[in-house]
């Protein structure tokens, strides 16, 4: 049987617990790793689905980290990993990118992109018959509005990918990203008009429509299977095509009309050197 740790899960809308259970139809034993804050609910989401072993962990602080690959160690070996953690502070969510704090660049960045350095480098003790580890991004090409820091993040973090990638291939180990649709999850919750994104690629898209969280979950069953063997070092689109096309689909007018008539209604002003919006 395969085994499969997930980092990541929040509630039943994110992207992980997706994967979670696209993997469980594939009848492979799941370990879900959440935040401790998350801890309860996340137990409570996984119970009725047979999920025995759900742990805590607080990727900033080392010595949570230690505790949880301490824990996860007896359970192997694992076939593949999981990584969908991101954290940024929602208020720094909004205005612009070139107010992004010190602190909360490197908090981002530690939680965003090195927790899944750490994760790579230890999964060699987890998965010594090789194996598959995935991580979720988001279109780091081009800017998004309010995005502004997890941008940078998201961009070390597809890069982190080909490091880790380059590293693990003697192991055995393939390393992969998938950069979805902005899906309406809890994270994303936490970016300011986050809403116009998501409209922005519905426009977009020449399937004009959103990847939906079964698509996403169904690329990272791939992924994560021997059907996969051959890739390694990829930045994997599961976006219905909206980070194609440089002008949208005629066909999809009305949808982009819709999208910037909500750009329309987000005003802005500056006041010395702080911009404020309206809404």
């Amino acid at each position: 049987m395969r085994r499969v740790a997930i980092f990541g899960v929040a509630n039943d809308r994110s992207l992980c617990w997706a994967i979670a259970q696209r993997m469980l139809a594939d009848k492979a034993d799941v370990v879900l790793v959440s935040h401790p804050m998350m801890l309860e609910r996340v137990r409570k989401l996984a119970h009725p689905f047979g999920i025995e072993h759900v742990y805590g962990c607080e990727v900033g602080d080392p010595e949570q980290v230690e505790d949880c690959f301490r824990k996860l160690a007896p359970l192997g070996p694992f076939h593949g990993i999981v990584h969908g953690i991101a954290f940024s502070d929602k208020n720094e969510l909004r205005g612009r990118f070139i107010d992004t704090s010190r602190e909360n660049f490197a908090t981002t960045m530690m939680i965003s992109c090195y927790s899944f350095i750490e994760i790579a480098r230890r999964a060699t003790l987890l998965m010594p018959d090789g194996g598959s580890i995935l991580t979720l991004t988001f279109d780091a090409s081009r800017p998004w509005p309010h995005y502004n820091i997890m941008g940078p993040a998201k961009a070390a973090l597809e890069a982190s990918v080909r490091y880790a990638a380059f590293d693990l291939g003697e192991h055995g180990i393939r390393v992969n990203a998938i950069s979805a649709s902005p899906e309406d999850t809890l994270s994303a919750r936490g970016i300011q008009h986050f809403r116009v994104i998501g409209d922005w690629a519905e426009g977009m898209s020449p399937l004009g429509r959103r990847a939906t969280l079964q698509e996403i979950a169904n690329e990272a069953a791939y992924l994560l299977s021997p059907e996969s063997s051959g890739v390694t070092g990829q930045i994997r689109f599961v976006d219905c095509g909206s980070s194609v096309p440089k002008l949208p689909p005629v066909r999809n007018a009305a949808k982009i009309y819709g999208a910037m008539g909500r750009v329309l209604h987000i005003t802005g002003e500056r006041e010395g050197e702080v911009y404020v919006n309206k809404v």
